[in-house]
């Protein structure tokens, strides 16, 4: 018996997919005597397409479905390539629709047309993110050449309802997995194993005469969460002619679900139930047998490493003395000195949920943070010599003027730190938004517009998307939004001028009982400030931030109109931000 796993475009090329790693990893620990293959075609298309198009593509979910759709539709490729155009501009793509669609079909037609599919007796598509329309294409395909073939489909994608709607509107399809996939899939396994059909078998929707079956979930213990293996995407890599190899960026695991868990806007834990870490030393483990194997380039998948966790395990790698590149999502929780104790353990790049600069506005998302402690880690990032990458959540529903406001002052501050990127807010089934329209003034939710250029009328009326529209207060939102785009855009540009000419835009050199203070504004001119005394063991007590209660405690010599003034002075040269009676020195003292 032979098992095939399927990860179609478009994940990012340079790494395997997690998801079939992980379960090629459980189903080798259950079924040993069992041969499971895995196959990445997106590696294959990156090739042939060109690594720079590929990532252009794939950066854009309705981009990457768009050509999907062209192939999967025949009758909507008309309509399919209205949407492209629309959405190539503004990623740069300048590539042909048809053109296109006629390498991605060739690619992918000789890369399945290579694989001997009647070995197997089950194969199972991931699918996630962009990989829709070419999923159901490719499963289409098998099935019209191997009838006999069953076919799964699992992933974010096809969670609850979408995944039953999948099953219900696509007739290649025999099962869909629901939530987490190792334990379903071994089932499902097994009953093939003994000649059962594929019914009755939990978190599997299954079809019983006309209706839909079956769903629920099964959910794995922390100490159950497999290691990915990831033979068969390095012998697939080791094809490639070796001026198109590269180091692969290695996708791993230290925990499933979100330990915050209460962000209204999310739902990336559509998948997941509850929050479950993994044993460290199964997590340093992975990453030292990848490292002994000549890897140095890792990412964690998870939602957001736990705080505590994340220390012990950057600790921990810090003594391995390699230079480690590792990707992580964390929560705006640390300090200074923690960034820099997880930068010496390999922390590199690193995605924080910044979302937004106003607290209120943050209150309302669910965040669980201040724009205090975002503007914090914007600046602990800097220091630490951290690339972080963070969004600012737009026209969320509900937002005021007044937010618009704190949101466009708090930019002038955060001006010498990485730019943040604009998105607009987003609605995705399963996010407690999409639960309680009503809770956040929506009156009525719809699929969103752009399904109508790629599916067919009668498959969208039962079909069950993952990205819906609204009725609300969108064109008031987007007219309010305007000068926080406007001045993000200008940031972006400014920023990467000034950093490029000067290098960091705001620091600080210590001088034992003074500090220099530099500063590159804007406008591009370059002042210097002076502190000494009291005045720099302030600033330097303000590399976190402080309440004017603890600096008054802190100094006790130093009158409150003196420091209410000092303070003022700070900010009105944007050398501190202010929130409230809350403030935090802005200039960072550059690694090395």
């Amino acid at each position: 018996m032979k098992i095939a796993l399927v990860s179609m475009p478009w994940p990012l090329f340079n790494r395997p997919s997690v998801q079939l790693g992980v379960l090629k990893g459980y189903l080798r620990f259950r079924f040993p005597e069992i041969e499971v293959k895995t196959f990445h075609p997106y590696l294959a298309l990156a090739r042939d397409l060109g690594y720079q198009d590929y990532l252009r593509i794939c950066d854009s979910s309705w981009l990457s479905e768009s050509l999907g759709a062209g192939l999967l539709f025949p009758e909507k490729r008309s309509s399919a390539r209205k949407l492209y155009l629309r959405l190539a501009r503004r990623e740069g793509l300048d590539r042909d629709y048809e053109e296109l669609l006629k390498k991605i079909e060739g690619t992918l037609s000789r890369y399945l047309d290579h694989i001997p599919w009647e070995e197997f007796s089950l194969v199972g598509f991931s699918v996630c993110l962009n990989q829709l329309t070419l999923s159901l294409w490719a499963a289409r395909r098998l099935k019209q050449r191997f009838p006999r073939l069953l076919i799964a489909f699992g992933g974010a994608l096809c969670a609850e309802d979408l995944g039953r709607s999948l099953l219900e509107v696509f007739p290649f399809i025999d099962v869909v997995i629901n939530r987490e996939g190792e334990r379903p899939l071994a089932a499902l396994v097994e009953a093939l194993r003994k000649g059962q059909a594929p019914k009755d078998l939990p978190g599997i929707f299954y079809r019983n005469g006309k209706k839909i079956d079956g769903g629920g979930e099964e959910v794995l213990s922390p100490e159950e969460i497999p290691s990915p293996i990831y033979e068969d995407y390095f012998r697939e890599l080791s094809t490639l002619p070796p001026e198109r190899r590269f180091f692969p960026v290695i996708p791993l695991e230290a925990s499933r679900g979100c330990w915050w868990g209460r962000c209204h806007f999310c739902n990336l834990n559509l998948q997941w139930h509850g929050y479950r870490r993994r044993p460290l030393e199964k997590v340093l483990k992975d990453i030292r047998i990848h490292a002994r194997a000549g890897l140095l380039d890792f990412a964690f998948m998870d939602n957001c490493l736990d705080r505590a966790e994340a220390l012990k395990l950057f600790e921990e790698l810090s003594r391995d003395g390699r230079d480690y590149r590792i990707f992580a999502e964390l929560r705006a929780v640390y300090s200074a000195e923690e960034y820099r104790r997880m930068r010496r353990g390999g922390l590199y790049w690193v995605q924080i949920g910044i979302e937004a600069l106003s607290t209120s506005l943050l209150r309302r998302l669910g965040k669980g943070t201040t724009a205090m402690a975002n503007v914090a880690a914007m600046r602990h990032c800097e220091e630490a010599g951290l690339e972080l990458s963070a969004n600012l959540i737009c026209h969320f529903p509900g937002s005021t003027e007044e937010e618009i406001a704190e949101t466009l002052s708090a930019l002038d501050y955060v001006f010498p730190f990485r730019p943040l990127t604009t998105v607009s807010f987003w609605l995705g089934y399963g996010s407690p938004v999409f639960h309680r329209p009503q809770d956040f003034g929506l009156k009525r939710l719809y699929p969103h517009p752009h399904y109508r250029y790629l599916f067919p009328e009668e498959i969208l009326k039962r079909l069950v998307p993952l990205s819906w529209a609204y009725s609300g207060d969108r064109r008031r939102s987007q007219k309010l939004w305007q000068p926080v785009i406007k001045k993000v855009k200008n940031w972006q540009k400014v920023w990467t001028r000034l950093r490029e000419k000067h290098g960091p835009l705001l620091t600080f050199r210590e001088g034992g009982d003074f500090l220099l203070i530099r500063q590159v504004t804007p406008e591009g001119r370059i002042l210097h400030h002076r502190l000494k005394g009291p005045s720099r063991r302030i600033y330097l007590f303000l590399t976190e931030p402080r309440d004017l209660r603890t600096l008054r405690e802190a100094f006790p010599s130093v009158s409150e109109e003196a420091l209410r003034a000092f303070l003022k002075d700070l900010h009105r040269k944007r050398l501190i931000f202010r929130e409230g009676e809350r403030f935090i020195a802005l200039a960072i003292r550059p690694a090395g």
